[in-house]
Order: C-alpha cells, then sequence, then structure tokens
C-alpha cells in the first residue's frame, strides 16, 4: 500500500502496485507537486488523454477531466495523479481512468455539480462542491 511519500519513492514495506487515498489535503498537495514535477512523453501523454477525456470534469462538466476549464487545484491534483501513475508505474489508460474516478469520490463524498466554476464555487473546498482553490500553494482541501 502507497501512502504518502516522496516523488519516486515508496513507503518502506508496502507494495508499490496500490495507492490508497487517505488524506484529501496532503495528497492534494503531493499531486499538485507530480503536475508541477513529472514530464511525460507524447506516447504516455496520449494515454492521460485518453483517460482524462472520458470523465467529465467535476467542476465545470461540460469539458473532460483533461482540459477542463482551468488548472485549478482539483484539475491540478488529478493530471499530477495521472502522470504518477503513468510514468512512474505504467498504468494504462483504463487504469487510470478508475483511479481518477476513485479520488474524485474521495475527494467530493457528496459529488459535484458539474457548475462549480461558472457558479463562484472556484475556491471552495471539494467537499463543499468546490475546487479547492486556483492557487497551488493555498489548497482549500
Amino acid at each position: 500500500m502507497l501512502l504518502v511519500a516522496p516523488f519516486g519513492a515508496s513507503i518502506a514495506g508496502c507494495g508499490s502496485d496500490e495507492l490508497v487515498f487517505h488524506d484529501v489535503e496532503t495528497q492534494t498537495r503531493q499531486f499538485i507537486d507530480w503536475e508541477a514535477a513529472i514530464k511525460l512523453s507524447p506516447g504516455q501523454e496520449a494515454v492521460k488523454k485518453t483517460a482524462l477525456e472520458a470523465i467529465p470534469a467535476a467542476c465545470c462538466s461540460d469539458n473532460t477531466a483533461y482540459t477542463c476549464c482551468c488548472p485549478c487545484n482539483l484539475s491540478r491534483s488529478i493530471w499530477g495523479l495521472s502522470q504518477h501513475l503513468i510514468a512512474e508505474r505504467g498504468w494504462s489508460s483504463e487504469q487510470v481512468q478508475a483511479k481518477v474516478e476513485e479520488w474524485i469520490a474521495f475527494v467530493g463524498p457528496d459529488g459535484f455539480s458539474g457548475k462549480t466554476c461558472y457558479t463562484g464555487g472556484c475556491n471552495r473546498p471539494f467537499h463543499k462542491d468546490g475546487c479547492g482553490g486556483m492557487n497551488p500553494a493555498k489548497v482549500q482541501s
């Protein structure tokens, strides 16, 4: 089980195939760090695109999770998580899609309206149908 570890590392004694969601704020920050640090090859980017285009953006469902309407903290966390799973673990688009859907459900257990970005929710916490902020240094989890 991988909880939270520095980029490219796993927690000693834990298997490397499982990623367990357990702390919204800590993991959001980790995933945002991965989004900034992990660069994908064109082939890897294609895997990410396939995975995330299949998911409506939680905060603006007229967009996909791949594009979203802006780089909010929710989107950054999704992009970073995806980049890690693809670049560091070699996951397929189907595996990435499933894990991202699991992450979205974890951070927004009551669901998302799909209209957050258009109703002033950019700075609301995820669990209140929000984007978690727009500044990666100030996550509203």
